[in-house]
């Protein structure tokens, strides 16, 4: 990669988010408070499509006014200032839905408060009286409002509250005192966050549940809205500082080296928000500012590298090219320009540490990678040569343990990483497929693992404790289960509900160490009679990629084949991914390699050797190395 000085990044950056915003332009009402983009509307409607598209450019026209101290050759304050007071108008007839009409206000709102705190000088104290009251009025509509959803939503209200604490507008200590609280629930080791009670781990952990807290602590009223709450800004903001740059060093770990974000989890086309963390430990000077600085612009790049926007300027919903089958319900024309959460560093003059510091190479570009994030249930192993970062997934589903609804290839999955995107067709949703174990019955039914129980495994080389591993490894058991699927539901991330019936329990082992995986797999003895094979599928992976599988163990000699998909990703091209069946179900343990690479498994690369000793797996890697690992 090449590397660049913060101040080439920074111009760069800042003519790409003015390319952006000079695109949605044609697209605001007379008043210029609604920005209602093209493309079929949303779940939620054209009403809501054009406040998101307001609000969260507003996101991005903020950054660049509070970063060049209020220069504004473009007159993007004036623009947004009036569109503020005929959206915040009741008697406008181009007025904004409200927080109390619509929930998705609520979430609109947030950006809203946070820049015009940002851009208090050229914006907020630049408005009328009247207008100033109406956007008080608006943004007051969430005090003491308790339809707030127990996920990062709860910030939504703290900065919109705080906003008006500090302009002498009314704001709910119990409101603030229970959302800080509900934060805190949702607090994880090793500096993650779940986006709520369920093992929803993914990109929100970094673009709003760490990203927030880094903003709200500098909001003038943040100090006195805490201590309202029976909180102390100082402290809880030292433990954030303490708890981001723990997930920094997680977070560092999954970009690829081609910039690309790991392709998993809900609201995929917000696309470069991935990174705004890293934006976030700039604002809140922790963690190495030049490793920050090439992490977020490297991220940028890949889709600028990739054509985003397009030919007319747009964010669309997609990835690299539209794509809308990767939208949820709730995404609408305007949701991809949440993406402004990542450039929130253009809001840091150019003399800051982030612009002026010397580029640091990403933990993959200086060597393999290979370590566990505890919280997520995740082994991660990126590999130098091909710059991919791949996530083993043994302790994310987006539900509880002991649940039995259907999986969600954005979270349920095996198996995720930089290069390659789970299948998402409808057929995904209710049969999994790729990177997957599952029971099969005569019909060819496959059975979901969402639910299960994550299980500990020791690994490290034999009969040498304190060695450093050469591997890691970790371990589910899934109660598996078949699907009658309610595929009316609305979509939010999660996998489908239905009614399940039990088809029996499958434990999983992965041992993991650059491409490969290799992959342990047992039913119990007594799975139902329905169950009539075993299948297990390998990575979902595009023509430029080798993904193998090869069976490494077992008494049942399996068939091999494999499914290719045309346009079941939001990845160019088609995607074949193998599996290998097994019939009769194999008694004891089966073991598999699992590989994902950018050139195809040979020589230089063979699969690895697997044996089983009582109680253990022993590893032998293609380089003579060896790892015993404890199966459950």
């Amino acid at each position: 990669m090449t590397a660049r000085t913060g101040a080439e990044e920074r111009a760069w950056l800042a003519a790409y988010a003015d390319r952006l915003l000079a695109a949605v332009e044609p697209y605001a009402s007379p008043s210029g408070s609604l920005v209602t983009l093209p493309g079929t509307p949303g779940g939620y409607g054209t009403a809501v499509d054009g406040l998101e598209g307001f609000a969260r450019t507003f996101l991005l026209a903020g950054f660049r006014l509070a970063g060049e101290d209020g220069a504004d050759p473009t007159g993007l304050a004036e623009r947004y200032a009036a569109g503020l007071a005929a959206g915040t108008d009741p008697a406008h007839p181009e007025r904004w839905t409200r927080p109390d009409e619509h929930g998705q206000a609520k979430v609109e709102a947030a950006s809203l408060a946070l820049i015009l705190d940002l851009t208090r000088p050229w914006i907020w104290d630049r408005l009328a009286p009247s207008a100033q009251e109406h956007v008080v009025g608006y943004l007051a509509s969430v005090v003491g409002d308790d339809d707030y959803p127990d996920n990062n939503w709860v910030w939504f209200r703290i900065v919109v509250e705080t906003f008006l604490r500090s302009v002498g507008g009314p704001f709910s200590a119990d409101d603030v005192a229970r959302d800080l609280a509900a934060h805190d629930r949702f607090r994880r080791p090793g500096g993650w966050f779940a986006d709520g009670p369920e093992r929803s781990f993914d990109h929100y952990a970094g673009w709003a549940l760490h990203l927030y807290p880094a903003l709200w602590a500098r909001m003038p009223g943040a100090a006195d809205v805490a201590a309202a709450a029976g909180d102390d800004l100082a402290v809880r903001s030292a433990s954030d500082r303490e708890h981001l740059a723990r997930y920094l060093d997680d977070a560092l770990a999954l970009v690829g080296a081609d910039g690309a974000p790991l392709l998993q989890g809900r609201s995929l086309t917000y696309r470069f928000a991935a990174a705004a963390p890293f934006w976030a430990g700039a604002v809140a000077g922790v963690g190495r500012p030049g490793q920050l600085r090439e992490a977020a612009t490297r991220i940028v790049r890949h889709f600028a590298d990739h054509d985003v926007p397009g030919p007319d300027g747009l964010l669309t919903l997609g990835w690299h090219q539209p794509w809308r089958p990767l939208a949820q319900r709730y995404s609408g024309t305007g949701s991809p320009y949440w993406a402004s959460k990542g450039l929130l560093g253009l809001a840091l003059p150019a003399t800051h540490e982030v612009w002026t510091a010397a580029p640091e190479p990403l933990p993959v570009d200086v060597g393999d990678v290979l370590t566990v994030a505890a919280a997520p249930g995740w082994a991660v192993s990126a590999t130098q040569d091909d710059g991919i970062v791949r996530v083993i997934n043994h302790g994310t589903d987006h539900a509880l343990p002991g649940t039995d609804g259907g999986d969600s290839p954005l979270y349920a999955r095996l198996g995720y990483s930089t290069a390659t995107s789970p299948l998402l067709d409808p057929e995904a949703w209710l049969s999994p497929l790729d990177q997957s174990v599952v029971l099969l019955d005569a019909a060819d039914r496959a059975t979901h693992r969402a639910g299960f129980e994550t299980v500990p495994v020791e690994c490290g080389p034999p009969d040498a404790p304190g060695r450093p591993a050469v591997a890691v490894a970790l371990g589910s058991v899934a109660g598996a289960h078949w699907l009658r699927a309610d595929t009316t539901a609305p979509d939010h991330g999660s996998g489908r509900p239905g009614t399940a019936t039990a088809a029996g329990e499958i434990t999983t082992v992965s041992i993991v160490r650059g491409a490969w995986e290799v992959r342990l797999v047992r039913v119990a003895v007594g799975a139902d009679a329905r169950a009539t094979a075993l299948r297990i599928g390998g990575w979902a992976a595009g023509p430029d990629l080798d993904s193998t599988l090869v069976p490494l163990l077992g008494d049942v000699a399996p068939v091999s084949g494999s499914t290719t998909h045309d346009d079941a990703t939001p990845l160019a091209g088609p995607t074949t991914t193998p599996w290998l069946r097994y019939t009769p179900l194999p008694a004891g343990w089966t073991g598999v390699g699992v590989r994902l690479g950018r050139g195809a498994a040979g020589p230089q690369d063979p699969a690895p050797r697997l044996e089983l000793t009582p109680g253990q797996a022993v590893v032998t890697w293609p380089d003579g190395a060896l790892t015993t690992a404890t199966l459950p």
